[in-house]
């Protein structure tokens, strides 16, 4: 199975840090954002990754490389300099990531999920992991019903983790262009087509420059 990273967010709530360079490759104890994505995902086997690309891609690229240095092989998705959204993001890489199922994750986090669990072909349409509420999105995004599948109303709501496995038939007939994956996502569950499993273990958005230091102070805590 493929794993596609997005990485061509401007990361506007990080300024001044993102102001020269891309969120993905701000620092953490020595390392880039992304490579702990990346390191995750080859330690689970997922070897094949695509990264989209806009707001000073051509700095990941190069940093990155081919991706021979993490054990992977990554081919690039350049999306402009504005980037296209989340949906509009992936339509724009189907050409890379084939007619399978495939993993997209955020750049921008950080967790210990178990991705190796993840390699498995929907039932529906995608297969997302949501965690409890965190303190900057109390109202959750979507809920979780005991058969597993996902909807739109109801009790308990959960926040979607940014981790997903998703099948090409649920951007077909999409046009490209800048697009959000929420819309998609309410058509499919509306028709109950998306499942999806709660995790409570170490998840964090590096969202901003604060919880970019609680990043690190939580690693040197591991170390």
């Amino acid at each position: 199975m493929k794993a596609m990273i997005l990485a061509a967010g401007r990361g506007d709530r990080m300024r001044p840090l993102t102001d020269t360079v891309p969120k993905p490759l701000l620092k953490v104890a020595g390392k880039p954002l992304i490579q702990y994505s990346i390191e995750n995902l080859v330690a689970a086997g997922f070897t094949e990754l695509v990264i989209n690309v806009a707001y000073l891609g051509e700095q990941i690229i190069q940093t990155l490389g081919d991706g021979s240095q993490f054990g992977a092989s990554i081919v690039y998705s350049p999306e402009g300099e504005e980037g296209l959204e989340t949906a509009g993001g992936i339509i724009h890489a189907l050409p890379l990531l084939g007619s399978e199922p495939f993993l997209v994750l955020n750049s921008d986090v950080a967790c210990d999920f178990p991705l190796a669990q993840l390699k498995q072909t929907p039932k529906g349409l995608a297969h997302l992991v949501f965690i409890p509420n965190p303190e900057h999105h109390p109202e959750g995004d979507f809920s979780l019903g005991d058969d597993g599948i996902m909807c739109l109303e109801g009790q308990n709501k959960c926040t979607f983790s940014g981790i997903g496995v998703y099948k090409p038939e649920l951007f077909a007939s999409v046009p490209e262009g800048k697009l959000k994956l929420r819309p998609l996502l309410e058509q499919a569950m509306a028709n109950g087509l998306i499942s999806g499993e709660k995790f409570t273990g170490f998840w964090m958005d590096i969202g901003t420059a604060e919880r970019l230091q609680a990043l690190e102070r939580h690693i040197a805590g591991i170390k």
